[in-house]
């Protein structure tokens, strides 16, 4: 008996170092930090009829995964080595704008609620990754503000000089240009 559990946990130690049970992690993960956050305690009431409700911006497929795109010329993607977002950038995107907006204390901000009647705040996040034609971190939004039947569009855009095609480099540069995007779009919804 004892002999096989020996063998049994020999054979468990050996396969181990062959199986891997999930992606190697990249040196980086990336995030989005909000530059203007509401302090603590702080709050806001209102009701569902006045609230202005965050909906998570749509992307096309290259801006759908959690690597960081990176445009060589017009016609192609490659992804920034070895860094990852922590999650989809459309999803992290929403919440920097829901905070930024949050953050200026005048108005209900609900995330992910398509049913609240108040103002809905969607879009299409377009760019959010290095552009290595102009060494550029870009981030490019366009924002589709709906209230009682009343639509309108508006496109927004920063973009921030990068030194080089590094995590180290790229990373920050995109929070900035990210958050750049997000106060335009709070002082457009306010």
């Amino acid at each position: 008996m004892i002999r096989k559990a020996l063998i049994a946990a020999t054979f468990a130690a050996a396969l181990s170092g062959c199986v891997s049970l999930g992606p190697k992690v990249p040196d980086t993960l990336l995030s989005l930090t909000a530059t203007r956050t509401a302090a603590a305690g702080t709050g806001t009431s209102g009701t569902y009829g006045t609230a202005l409700v965050v909906l998570e911006p749509t992307a096309e497929q290259r801006l759908a995964v959690t690597r960081v795109p990176v445009q060589i010329d017009d016609a192609n993607v490659a992804y920034l080595k070895k860094t990852m977002w922590v999650e989809r950038p459309s999803r992290l995107f929403q919440r920097l704008l829901a905070e930024t907006i949050r953050a200026r204390g005048n108005r209900l901000v609900i995330e992910n609620d398509p049913g609240a009647s108040g103002t809905q705040l969607s879009g299409r996040l377009l760019d959010m990754g290095y552009d290595a034609r102009t060494r550029m971190a870009v981030v490019r939004y366009d924002a589709i503000r709906e209230t009682a039947g009343r639509v309108e569009t508006r496109r927004f855009e920063s973009t921030v000089p990068v030194t080089d095609a590094e995590a180290k480099y790229v990373g920050p540069a995109l929070n900035e240009a990210a958050n750049a995007v997000a106060s335009q779009v709070a002082d457009w919804v306010a």
